[in-house]
Formats: C-alpha cells, structure tokens, sequence
C-alpha cells in the first residue's frame, strides 16, 4: 500500500504545528509512512535528526520512524528526550532535516510528528505534499532504539551560554516546575550556570499536558505556593515538549504567553514582529515595534510572514499566545551574534524578560505594559462539526452570534475572521472563538480592561457556548 492512502485512512491530520491523533492510530504503518513520505518530499537525504517528548507512546513512534530511515538508507542521530527547539537547532547547525515525536499539550492519549527540512519548519504546502506523497510501504520491521546522542542537549545550552552573562540569575532564585516536560533535565543545567539557586518542583514520572495557554487553576495556585514556600524569584515551567514557555513572577503570578514574548522582543531589540490574530492588542498599544503583522493561528504563518517583514527590517521576530518565540534574524546579544531560530523557542524569552528585568522584581515589568488583560480557556471534546455552525454565524453574522449565546448585553464593533472570530465590542473587550488545530476543543481569548474582567468573560462565554451546543446536538 502506498503512504497516501495509509496516512489517509489513519484519519491523522495535520493542525497548527505538525501531525497530530489518537496514539491508537499512530501504528508503525502510519509512523512508517509519514516518515518515507517526508523523505522522498525531501532532496538527497542522507541524515535525520529525531528526538521525543516523555509521552508513554513516543518511544515506540520513534522507533518505527528511525527504523522506517533506515529501511532507505538514510542514517539516523538519535536525541532521545529533548525540547522540540534543542532538536531543531541541531539539526538547522547541521543542515539535515528532522522529526519531533510530541504531542506538545494536547492529553497522553494523542501524539505527534512534526516535520523539520533542513532549513527549519515544514510549511503548510510542504504538509500538503507529504499527504499526497505516494511512496510504496512494506516490509515494515521495527529496530531497538539507538544510544541517544547528547549533542542536542550540550548545543542548544551553549546556543544561550555563548550570548549571555555567566552571572545573569546571580544571587536569583528560580523555581523550575519540572513535570514531565522534555527539558526537565536540562533546564537546572541552564539556569545554574548563569549562577541562579535552583529549586526543582513538581517532578512527575506521568505525563502532565500542561496548556501554557490554559492553565489550570490549580497549577496558578501551586506556582503562588512554591514562590512564598521557597521564596522565589520566579517560576519557570513549559509545556511538554518544550516549545513554549510559562514564567511566574515573584508572588508566583504567570505572566500570559504573549505578554511574556512582548517583554522579550523589547529586551532583544526586535524592530518587527509576525504573530497570531489572537495575541494582546498591547503589542500594538505599546508602540515599542515598528510594524506588527497579523497572521492566521500557527508557526507555520507566522513564519510564512517573516519574508516580507525580512526585506524591510534588520532584527525581526514573531511569537504566539502560547509563548513561543521564534527568531527569524541573527540578532546580537551583549554584541555577540544569536543566530536565527525559526521555531517556537521557550528558552530565548524567558532569559530576555529576565534580562529587561535587570535584576528587579518580575512584577515591575508589568508597568511597561497597557492596562489591557487576557485570558483564554477551552471546552475539551467538543468537535469540529459541533462548532462549525457556531463559528459560521459568527463570521457570516457576528450580532447574531452574540445573541445565540445570550450576550445580548453586548454590541460588536468590529469583527476579526481571519482564524475563527474574533470580536472587538464596543467597551473594547474583545471575544475569540476557534477550533483547535491539534485536538477536538473550542478555544476561548479574551481580553478587557482588568484581569478579572477577561477571566469572568472567557468563563461566560465559555458557558454560554456549551449550553449552546449541547442544545445544538440534542
């Protein structure tokens, strides 16, 4: 049987970053025939990069992917558990293309493939092409895994130690919620050596899907905790491949994603910027960029912006709600050069906001920023056709879908489509509905002029959207 058809009757589809489904459908048939169709969309392949996550499912899928390699000749580096960026840096300094086992945050029963050429991130017509690459899969034998290969893990530390100041966390001390993200083990190493007293929290031998665009509440309550229990400088955590960041202040408050990589983008400079439609309207308000460009939901647009933002403007980045920070241009730091990264980063932001800080409470970097707040949350297991005719309304009608969910209270000033709807109102809140790209969830953004206010609106249309659809269905 050829890939297409076998990747096709998986049901596994590609979402915002990579190739996500249900572990059960991810057989080393499937892993097998993603892996040859992304070889042969490649040219003269000789070598692959391939690293996993701690899901209890990606040994396996890695397993069948190295050995599906290594059926056509093509030799394998093996990273074992790293971060999804520790594994694209090395393979972008080796200039061989590469595959990331991970399911970032969605739940352990899923899992992933993303897809690296040798000069970064798939695109989404790269994605196309390997769903419709026809390559003959057979006689499938899956190999032991390799010895790992700590190259990655040593690379992607000296990438950040070769730019910034051994004594950067000097006399700080930072909590590191480990869980089960991939760069458990290596973010101590990280922080110790820029002289940070470390506190290692929340180690856990399951896997956890922390959402660094949800979080729980019970995981804001335990980081205020830790911070008063360990008297911390700040909490850092990120979700379970890496890629994005979550950073608590002194008082154990997490700063929101995008918030986070607005901070970071000033500390490093950063005169233009591609993100998401569902970013903080702050990045525009603060005026500290000369142009932002608003993209669809995903990596793979916003570094589809990045060549026309690269022809006008010398140090150019983009960074998503999530937190990851992806640096289109070689940038200096302390005037030595960082070179590009063009994938989600949880790493780079992080020690740039800690950097802007200068030695400070995190908490007084909230003053730089307009007093506009942001929440988001999800209703899990609610399906594409479930919000579809919801979402319809929304773009073809926006009125009308206010009074669908009841918020009748509300009057729209303007309406965003370009991923889902996104609904300015006349108080300036601002409302956005969208399917997930990875998993069957309906995320909520919100925004207003007080915290309490953006959580308070996300929870209530949140409701309101489940009771809509539950009566929908029935």
């Amino acid at each position: 049987m050829d890939s297409s058809v076998i990747i096709e009757q998986s049901g596994i589809e590609f979402g915002t970053s990579g190739a996500r489904g249900l572990v059960t459908n991810f057989t080393d048939e499937v892993c097998f025939a993603f892996t040859l169709a992304f070889l042969s969309t490649q040219k003269n392949v000789k070598r692959i990069a391939i690293a996993i996550d701690n899901r209890p499912s990606s040994p396996a899928m890695a397993q069948a992917c190295i050995s599906a390699a290594k059926s056509v000749g093509v030799e394998v580096d093996y990273f074992g558990v790293i971060p999804t960026p520790a594994l694209a840096y090395t393979a972008q300094i080796a200039q061989v293309p590469a595959i990331m086992v991970t399911g970032s945050h969605i739940p352990f029963d899923r899992n992933g493939l993303k897809f690296y050429t040798n000069t970064g991130e798939i695109t989404k017509q790269d994605e196309i092409a390997i769903m419709s690459e026809t390559v003959a899969v057979e006689n499938i034998a899956v190999l032991p895994l390799p010895n790992t290969d700590t190259r990655a893990f040593d690379l992607y530390i000296k990438r950040y130690l070769d730019v910034y100041a051994s004594d950067l966390l000097k006399n700080k001390k930072i909590g590191i919620f480990q869980h089960s993200s991939a760069g458990r083990d290596l973010y101590p190493v990280l922080f110790k050596a820029f002289g940070a007293d470390v506190v290692c929290l929340g180690y856990s031998d399951e896997f956890v899907p922390i959402d660094t665009e949800a979080v729980a509440d019970a995981d804001r309550v335990q980081a205020r905790k830790w911070a008063s229990e360990h008297k911390l400088d700040a909490v850092f955590s990120t979700d379970g491949d890496g890629d994005r960041p979550l950073l608590a202040d002194e008082n154990g408050d997490y700063f929101t994603g995008d918030a986070l990589c607005l901070l970071a983008a000033k500390s490093l400079n950063i005169e233009a910027l591609g993100i998401p439609v569902s970013c903080t309207s702050s990045v525009e308000l603060t005026g500290f960029f000369n142009t932002v460009k608003r993209t669809k939901i995903g990596s793979p647009y916003v570094i589809e912006a990045f060549a026309g933002l690269l022809n006008n403007y010398a140090a150019v980045a983009g960074f998503e709600a999530n937190g990851g920070f992806l640096l289109a241009s070689t940038i200096l730091i302390n005037n030595k050069p960082l070179i590009s990264l063009p994938t989600r980063d949880a790493v780079l932001p992080v020690l740039a906001t800690l950097t802007l800080a200068n030695g400070a409470n995190l908490s007084a970097l909230n003053n730089l920023l307009p007093e506009r707040f942001n929440y988001s949350d999800r209703l899990k297991n609610i399906t594409k056709a479930q919000s579809g005719p919801l979402i319809e309304l929304g773009v073809n009608t926006p009125s009308k879908l206010l009074n669908a969910l009841n918020l009748n209270e509300f009057t729209v000033k303007h309406a965003d489509t370009t991923d889902g709807v996104r609904l300015t109102l006349t108080n300036d809140d601002i409302i956005h509905l969208r399917p997930s790209g990875n998993a069957p969830e309906l995320r909520c953004y919100t925004e207003s002029n007080s915290a309490n206010n953006a959580k308070q609106l996300a929870l209530n249309v949140l409701s309101k959207v489940k009771s809509y659809v539950t009566h929908v269905v029935a």
